[in-house]
């Protein structure tokens, strides 16, 4: 497909910025447009982002594990884990697109424009893993590792000394193991508004028992708030 002059011109601002010119200049358009946009416009865009979301999701795990397990050397599993988790999760991504601006480049529907969406942190993380993944397949792993770490090596070494985004779920799992043998679950309990503007609130069970309830513009927010209601909450723990 085509782009407008006003398209490419932007596409090239963004890729002055993450230092990087692609090949395929229609990948990276891709990883920039959000499923409102490709919904709202049908017959011009045939294409959104969720693809290579799902592949820069295991391309920035399998980096991201990589590097940690390799420099610290002195971690057990559990905590290299728990490094991970606080590295890849949303608002660690979302505090890295807005550092490049990425919500400037972002093609949305109107609704998800009128809502905040090139701010909101599930709609900015999801992209920054999709811009992975049109990295890793234009320009190889080695760009996409380039790219990952010279973002997120900072945020790594912060979270080595537990001082980045805190895992509630990862906490509040590792709490419960140590209380009790029932699983503790996550389910939905109700999901409000129109599909560019959900919001869903979720509660974490154990066994019978709701420990605490979350919400959220995406499920894992929604399932992190309510596993800190859950730890915040001694008497349901």
């Amino acid at each position: 497909m085509k782009l407008d002059k006003k398209r490419l011109e932007q596409l090239e601002e963004f890729q002055d910025i993450i230092g990087y010119r692609f090949r395929n200049t229609g990948i990276i358009n891709e990883a920039l447009t959000h499923s409102s946009y490709s919904n709202e416009y049908r017959g011009k865009y045939t294409y959104n982002n969720e693809r290579l979301e799902f592949l820069g999701d295991s391309v920035l795990s399998t980096v991201v594990s990589e590097y940690i397990y390799l420099k610290y050397d002195n971690l057990p599993e559990g905590e290299l884990t728990k490094v991970r988790a606080n590295v890849v999760c949303g608002p660690s991504l979302a505090h890295q697109a807005k550092s490049i601006g990425l919500g400037r480049y972002l093609l949305l529907g109107k609704g998800e424009e009128i809502t905040g969406g090139r701010d909101r942190i599930s709609i900015l993380a999801d992209t920054f893993e999709a811009v992975i993944g049109a990295l890793y397949l234009d320009g190889g792993i080695e760009t996409a590792r380039k790219f990952i770490l010279n973002m997120l090596e900072d945020s790594i070494k912060l979270a080595s000394r537990g001082n980045l985004f805190r895992d509630y779920k990862t906490d509040l799992q590792e709490l419960l193991q140590s209380k009790f043998d029932d699983k503790i679950s996550y389910r939905v309990v109700n999901e409000t508004g129109p599909d560019h503007d959900k919001t869903f609130e979720i509660e974490v069970v154990l066994g019978d028992k709701v420990l605490g309830r979350g919400r959220g513009k995406s499920k894992k927010e929604a399932e992190q708030n309510a596993a800190k209601k859950a730890l915040g909450e001694d008497r349901n723990v």
